[in-house]
């Protein structure tokens, strides 16, 4: 048996973790670059916290879900999807996935909390649907064709406007410009990952994209995204918004070659294992480029 460590990094599914990383990153030097101001380190590390408290909730919590109505029973694990297998080998009861979920989740939210009281009200909408975001994910957003929508505001789109917030008080065009990617990135994130769960995700009772538009059509819909991903930022520097540097966050776009690839020719076939590792690369680098291209622009002066 797994020791309690491992087993608890497991229900928190520990790698993927890496991803409020990027998002706060982003979110942090977008604020910089509308306000032209040094980073304030402090709000940045708290958000951060919190948005890895609210990460490992969910996961754990989707675990938790996951285990009771027999998905992970059946799925065929890959190191993308599949759940970790954590509560199949006896490593923690689902009990304990439950309160450890609970746990980070009340940590995620307190930290939320002590920032309305900082910034105001303006945060209150993040803090109220990134909280409902964690909680309903799986009893119900997923069994009504919207946890992608919220994958991509709860992991996506809401920290990097949260993160500008907690620095600056307020969101400007550049951190507006940000979260789009964002948005797109991290729907594709979870929408890709479903492929290879598709059928023990329609016997426990989900109803995601690849269910209600079956794979031919939620494939072209990882793929519009794809492309959204791209015309958000090129837009974004044509209208000036986002400085000339920040195209250096599209270059992560050929590691999700191969995801669009499979998208456009032959979706009926398994998710090629690249095209999973792409689509992973690709978000999460095309995050922190994009907040060390403003970065940079903010310390040059651009």
């Amino acid at each position: 048996m797994a020791s309690p460590m491992k087993s608890i990094l497991g229900v928190s599914r520990g790698p993927f973790l890496l991803l409020p990383i990027t998002l706060i990153v982003s979110g942090v030097a977008a604020s910089a670059y509308d306000a032209q101001t040094a980073i304030a380190p402090l709000p940045a590390i708290l958000a951060l916290i919190g948005l890895v408290a609210l990460h490992i909730g969910v996961n754990s919590l989707n675990e938790a879900g996951d285990m009771r109505s027999g998905i992970d029973l059946h799925t065929t694990r890959t190191p993308f999807s599949g759940g970790s297998g954590t509560l199949p080998a006896g490593g923690l009861s689902i009990r304990a996935a439950m309160i450890w979920g609970l746990f980070t989740t009340a940590i995620g939210l307190a930290i939320g909390v002590w920032f309305l009281f900082q910034v105001g009200w303006p945060l209150l909408p993040i803090v109220l649907l990134g909280g409902f975001a964690v909680l309903a994910y799986t009893p119900l957003l997923l069994k009504i064709g919207v946890g992608e929508i919220f994958a991509g505001l709860g992991l996506g789109g809401l920290p990097v406007l949260g993160a500008s917030l907690v620095q600056d008080s307020q969101i400007g065009a550049a951190t507006i410009a940000a979260c789009i990617p964002a948005f797109f990135m991290t729907f594709n994130l979870l929408l890709l990952n479903e492929f290879p769960d598709e059928g023990p995700d329609r016997a426990g009772g989900r109803r995601h994209l690849v269910i209600l538009m079956g794979r031919r059509g939620a494939a072209l819909v990882y793929a519009l995204a794809v492309f959204g991903v791209v015309a958000s930022i090129v837009v974004a520097v044509a209208l000036q918004v986002l400085p000339v540097v920040a195209l250096v966050a599209l270059l992560p776009t050929f590691a999700a070659v191969p995801a669009v690839r499979w998208a456009l020719s032959r979706p009926r076939e398994p998710v090629p294992m690249p095209a999973l590792g792409g689509n992973v690369i690709w978000n999460l680098a095309t995050n922190l480029l994009m907040g060390g291209a403003l970065g940079l622009a903010v310390w040059q002066g651009w």
